[in-house]
C-alpha cells in the first residue's frame, strides 16, 4: 500500500465525507476551490467600496463615533464639485500626469528603440537604466531632497555648470514654479525603465522577416519605422500608457517625500488632498464622496482607454 501524503489524507477522510466528495461534479469542486478566493475578494475589495459608499452620503466623522449620523444625500458630492480648491488639486494632478506620461513614453520608447540595437555592453546598460525603478518610492523621495537642496545638492550644480546660473539662486522643491517639475522628473526617472521595458518587449515581438519584405521591396529605414515599427509597437505602448496613467493617479509616497504637497498647495495631488480630508480633517463622509468620484473618474476614463486599446490590437 502507498504512502503519500494524498493517501493519507484520503485515509483520514471520513467515510460520510468521503461520499459527499465523490458525488461532487467537477463544477462544483472547481467552486470549492475558488469559493475562498472570491470570498477574500469580497471582504477586502469589494465590502469596504459598499461601505464607502454608503458613508459617502452622511456627515459621518471617524473621530466622532458616538455623534449622530445623517443621511445628507447628495451634499457632499455638490460641495466637492463645486469646491475650487479641489479643481486646483485636479488640475495639479493632470499636470503631473499629463506630463509624467508625455516624458516617460517619448524617453522610454527611445532608450527601447536603442537597446533592441544589439551591441557590446547591451546588458549591462539594460541593468543600469532599469535600476531606479526598483528602489521604493521613499527612498527615492529622499535621495532626490538632498540632490534639489540648493546650497549642497548635485542637480543645482549641474543645472548651474550647463546654464551658468548660480546653484543657490533658486529651489526646486521651494519654488512655487519650479516644484511641479521637480516632482514630475523625479516620477520620470524612477518610471521610464518600466516603460522601456514594456516597448522593448513590443519590439522583439516583431518578426524580422517583415523587415526583410520591406528591405526587398526597397522601403528606406525611415518608412520601415513608421509603417511597420510604430503600428506594431502601438499596443504596448498604449498598454504602458494605461498602466501609468492609473498609478500617477493615485500617486502619493513619493510627492509627498519630496514636497509634502508645497509650497502652499503647488504639488498638493487628488491623493494627498484626500489624505487630508479623511485624516487631518476627518470628514470621513466627505471624504467617501471624494473618493467616490476619483473612483469613478479612474474607472470610467480606463474603460474608454481599454476599448480603444482593444480595437487597435484588432487591426
Amino acid at each position: 500500500m502507498s504512502d503519500t501524503p494524498i493517501d493519507r489524507v484520503a485515509r483520514a477522510t471520513p467515510p460520510a465525507v468521503a461520499r459527499r466528495i465523490r458525488g461532487l461534479s467537477d463544477r462544483a469542486i472547481a467552486w470549492l476551490f475558488v469559493a475562498p478566493s472570491i470570498v477574500l475578494l469580497l471582504a477586502v475589495n469589494i465590502f469596504p467600496l459598499i461601505w464607502t459608499i454608503r458613508l459617502s452620503f452622511t456627515n459621518f466623522r471617524v473621530n466622532r463615533p458616538n455623534a449622530e449620523v445623517e443621511f445628507t444625500g447628495l451634499q457632499n458630492y455638490r460641495r466637492i464639485l463645486t469646491d475650487g480648491d479641489i479643481w486646483l488639486t485636479m488640475q495639479a494632478t493632470a499636470h503631473f500626469l499629463i506630463w509624467t506620461i508625455v516624458l516617460q513614453v517619448l524617453i522610454g520608447f527611445s532608450l527601447a528603440y536603442l537597446i533592441n540595437k544589439k551591441f557590446r555592453g547591451n546588458d549591462l546598460w539594460t541593468t543600469i537604466i532599469v535600476l531606479p525603478m526598483m528602489l521604493s518610492p521613499a527612498v527615492v523621495g529622499n535621495f532626490w531632497t538632498f540632490l534639489y537642496q540648493p546650497q549642497i545638492g548635485l542637480f543645482n550644480y549641474a543645472v548651474g555648470f550647463l546654464t551658468g546660473t548660480d546653484p543657490s539662486s533658486f529651489s526646486m522643491i521651494g519654488s512655487v514654479n519650479l516644484a511641479p517639475w521637480a516632482i514630475i522628473i523625479v516620477d520620470t526617472w524612477m518610471w521610464t525603465p518600466f516603460v522601456m521595458l514594456i516597448c522593448l518587449a513590443g519590439l522583439r515581438s516583431i518578426p524580422d522577416s517583415i523587415y526583410e519584405a520591406a528591405e526587398c521591396d526597397r522601403a528606406s529605414k525611415w518608412r520601415q519605422f513608421w509603417t511597420i515599427t510604430i503600428p506594431m509597437v502601438l499596443p504596448f505602448l498604449m498598454l504602458a500608457i494605461l498602466f501609468r496613467g492609473i498609478e500617477n493617479f493615485k500617486m502619493f509616497d513619493l510627492v509627498v517625500q519630496l514636497t509634502g504637497g508645497g509650497p502652499g498647495s503647488t504639488t498638493e495631488l487628488t491623493s494627498i488632498n484626500l489624505k487630508r480630508e479623511a485624516f487631518e480633517k476627518w470628514r470621513t463622509g466627505y471624504a467617501s464622496a471624494y473618493a467616490v468620484i476619483l473612483f469613478v473618474t479612474v474607472f470610467g476614463l480606463a474603460s474608454i482607454y481599454v476599448k480603444a486599446l482593444n480595437k487597435v490590437k484588432q487591426r
